[in-house]
């Protein structure tokens, strides 16, 4: 099979390829910067240059595919983070349909399900009614929790203040997962067989605040490491103060009291699947342990 993929050699984009290479498949990556096309290269795929926001680009990487792999980018400069969004999921509608492709796997979130109240997931949502619409295309929406890698983010916290924490409390229950689990999935359904619209959960495992921060606190060598529920107010703050913008800091903000109230998870509850991913948070806390000490 010709597989075209978004996201460069990204958390899930590197270990997709390496899976669809390793099994036979001609493989695309599309990447907006060149410099990665050596590195493309060497995993045994071929690069594509070129942005998400250039349609008449997109069309010709994906044309010839037999099925693609799309995920919208991170972009820290925009100033409407849901519009941006939806905006790269107009991109690609308009690219499937001009190139004929007939199978989509679409990398989407936990939360997808609703039209607001989730910071950027919302533009999620977007993306797979927008999708939805394609007539004649069979659509998978990879619906994945919250990443596992997110905690990095923690590491500089941890070191300053002491602490971990955000603007949910330490008896919220979180729905994880690694990119490496997204990328297996990934890898099953663009090699499998579907059809129609639907999506799919993708998870590793899930656990209370309280008990995430004990496993992650054990492996850097402080057990006692406590979780602290900000306002809303102070996590903006801390989020802005950061050098993130306006624009950005609002709808994370936002995702935190989805996240707090459990209406994030409300539909995976109802809908729990029956195979989830290999990594544990056990495992992941090697990972963590190994770049917190990296950093020091």
């Amino acid at each position: 099979m010709k597989i075209t993929i978004t996201g460069s050699l990204g958390n899930i984009s590197k270990p997709l390829a390496e899976i669809l290479v390793r099994n036979g498949h001609e493989v695309v990556v599309i990447s907006s910067d060149d410099k990665k096309v050596k590195d493309i290269e060497a995993l045994g795929a071929k690069a594509a240059v070129g942005s998400v926001s250039d349609v008449t680009f997109l069309t010709g990487a994906f044309t010839g595919a037999d099925a693609i792999y799309t995920m919208v980018p991170p972009n820290w400069a925009t100033t409407n983070y849901r519009q941006y969004i939806a905006g790269t999921g107009e991109n690609y509608l308009a690219a499937i349909k001009a190139s004929g492709v007939k199978r989509v796997v679409n990398l989407s979130s936990i939360g997808a399900h609703l039209n607001g109240g989730t910071g950027p997931i919302a533009g999620l949502h977007d993306v797979e009614l927008l999708l939805n619409t394609l007539d004649g295309v069979d659509v998978k929406h990879l619906r994945a929790g919250i990443f596992y890698i997110n905690f990095f983010f923690d590491i500089g916290t941890i070191r300053n203040s002491g602490i971990m924490g955000n603007n949910y409390s330490s008896q919220t229950k979180l729905v994880m997962v690694h990119p490496r689990d997204i990328a297996a999935a990934a890898a099953e359904e663009l090699q499998g067989s579907f059809e129609g619209k639907s999506h799919r959960y993708v998870v590793s495992e899930e656990g209370e605040m309280a008990d995430i921060v004990k496993v992650l606190g054990t492996s850097i060598g402080k057990p006692d490491l406590p979780w602290v529920q900000f306002s809303d107010e102070e996590t903006y703050a801390g989020m802005t103060a950061a050098g993130m913008s306006a624009a950005i800091a609002g709808p994370y903000v936002e995702m935190g009291q989805a996240i707090n109230s459990g209406v994030l998870f409300e539909d995976f509850n109802r809908h729990r699947n029956g195979v989830w991913g290999r990594t544990k948070l056990a495992d992941f806390a090697t990972e963590f342990a190994a770049v917190y000490k990296s950093q020091q």
